[in-house]
């Protein structure tokens, strides 16, 4: 999934959309204003849809020049009306992923802007708030992604937004210097404080947008979904949501997760050094593509989040524990092949020999126990466990905990599902499937890829969102058309009441406290089991975290 060579081939289906969606006019398209507290914006209502949409609203100042790196800063009012029809230009980044397909304008440091979808901006009912984050390993990603539109869900009488956020060294550089000048003393989670600006200016404006500001639900996939926890644990951002959605990840217990600050500015001084920069001025003189290019560099660190003392000051774990998250609904959830079992078996025929040796080989005193609740008895077995692990590893584990964490914390409701609809067979030729649900040129002359037998990591977001349509690349039929009115149906309920259930949706019931807590299998028969291999997880606990 993680290929330069996917630049020119990123995601092909989306190719067509993507270009008309931004250089051709809406033929069906009016012109419609609202007044924000910073200006008057003119955006776009759809005659088809009824929906109006402002695309590329900045909510920050651009964080460019002596801003690069600094906490996102309320926007400058304008004057006359700022034309918002156009998604703005994406965060500085790697063309890292094969399923991202972007309608953004250009790349660049200035990149702080947001979306918005209204059934009707001059509704006077108070309309819920949907604020979705986009997934990417903090690295990748853009709130123009034709998966995330929020037009179906707007549709749905919700207003919806998606919001771009600073990623890699722009959005998780921590550096001495950059603690000392910062009004807070912190520093390195740049990302995490754009998304907490963007729910401020939520906050202070959507109700012009015919929402509530008092209604606001978060939602995310993959980073997206760990941001998400991470602002139900902030004290910034906790009081500013009224519900939160997750789909697959957590900011705990994965390689995503929060640092130390001391460990955060290591990293950032050691970036410098190796950029030939002596001070954080000389680092704030390279131009962006310089900087890129250097980011790009063999043997340059990744920079990660921290635990910065202002967005947050304590691990997710101690915060939950402490009862001091948001005290909101969560919906939320993983899938049924996050992770391909080749990824244990690091390519080698998934056989019960070798499947043993990879665990032993990663959990050395405690592979007995992996092997009693992941059995690889048969190849068979051994490739549904391996899968099964590789995915758990990955991001099942986080999410479950996360799900743990509040379940066992809070009074709220906590809906969890598990995600298990296959997508069905390509219908774009010379494209196959890679690790995580990217997808990428095909080799000619290998053999033909097997198709997955779950659903893939980032499989989830078009179902959610009622985007199918936007995919290209799948001969989508009924039954997935079905799994998606369904979940689209699921995820509304849950954005307007706090509950997911209405209508003739079958039940999904709240998980309690109890050993083995029910859950919804989404598919397109849908279905309540009880948490039967939740031992897994809770022995992946005790061994993550030394219980």
């Amino acid at each position: 999934m993680k290929s330069k060579s996917t630049f020119f081939i990123v995601l092909m289906s989306f190719l067509t959309f993507v270009m008309n969606a931004q250089e051709i006019a809406n033929p069906y398209g009016l012109t419609t204003q609202v007044k924000t507290k910073y200006g008057t914006l003119e955006g776009t209502f759809d005659t088809r849809t009824k929906i109006a949409s402002f695309k590329g609203v900045p909510f920050a100042l651009p964080p460019v020049g002596a801003l690069r790196w600094r906490e996102p800063m309320d926007p400058k009012p304008w004057s006359g009306v700022l034309q918002a029809k156009k998604f703005g230009p994406k965060a500085i980044q790697a063309p890292l992923f094969g399923d991202m397909g972007f309608r953004s304008n250009g790349m660049s440091e200035d990149c702080l802007y947001l979306n918005i979808w209204s059934p009707n901006p001059k509704s006077t009912a108070k309309l819920p708030v949907l604020v979705y984050f986009y997934g990417g390993g903090f690295m990748a990603g853009d709130g123009s992604e034709p998966r995330y539109d929020g037009e179906v869900i707007a549709q749905k009488g919700i207003v919806t937004v998606t919001v771009n956020y600073r990623l890699g060294l722009l959005g998780f550089f921590s550096h001495p210097e950059l603690t000392k000048e910062s009004p807070h003393k912190a520093s390195g989670n740049q990302g995490l404080l754009d998304q907490y600006a963007s729910l401020k200016w939520v906050k202070e404006n959507i109700e012009n947008f015919g929402g509530d500001p008092n209604r606001v639900t978060i939602a995310g996939e993959s980073a997206g979904s760990m941001s998400v926890s991470a602002q139900m644990a902030s004290p910034l951002s906790k009081n500013l949501i009224h519900g939160a959605v997750g789909e697959s990840g957590a900011w705990i217990g994965s390689g995503l997760g929060p640092v130390t600050l001391k460990d955060a500015e290591k990293v950032g001084v050691t970036f410098g050094e190796k950029a030939g920069a002596k001070s954080l001025k000389e680092l704030r003189d390279i131009s962006t593509l310089d900087l890129y290019q250097k980011m790009l560099e063999p043997g340059m660190p990744r920079f990660s989040a921290c635990i910065d003392g202002y967005f947050i000051s304590k691990t997710l774990p101690e915060i939950f524990a402490n009862k001091e998250q948001a005290m909101v609904p969560l919906l939320l959830g993983w899938n049924s092949e996050e992770m391909n079992y080749k990824s244990m078996t690091k390519g080698q025929p998934i056989t019960t020999e070798n499947y043993s040796a990879a665990v032993k080989d990663l959990y050395k005193e405690n592979a007995d126990k992996i092997l009693a609740l992941y059995p690889g008895k048969s190849a068979e077995e051994a490739e549904q466990s391996a899968t099964d692990l590789a995915g758990d590893r990955f991001i099942g584990f986080s999410t479950w905990k996360w799900f743990d964490m509040h379940r066992k914390n809070s009074q709220n409701p906590v809906y969890r599902y598990y995600f298990a609809k296959p997508r069905p067979e390509m219908i774009v030729k010379g494209v196959q499937a890679a690790l995580a649900g990217g997808v990428v040129k095909a080799d000619p002359n290998a053999p033909k890829q097997a198709a997955p037998k779950g659903a893939v990591h980032s499989a989830d977001i078009e179902y959610f969102m009622g985007n199918l349509s936007t995919n290209l690349t799948y001969g989508w039929t009924p039954d997935d058309h079905k799994t998606s009115k369904d979940m689209q149906d699921y995820l509304a309920n849950f954005i307007k009441t706090g509950n997911p259930n209405g209508g003739k949706l079958t039940n999904w019931p709240a998980s309690g406290q109890e050993a083995q807590p029910e859950y919804i299998i989404l598919d397109a028969n849908p279905r309540v089991v009880k948490g039967t291999k939740d031992a897994r997880y809770e022995l992946l606990d005790s061994i993550i975290f030394k219980k």
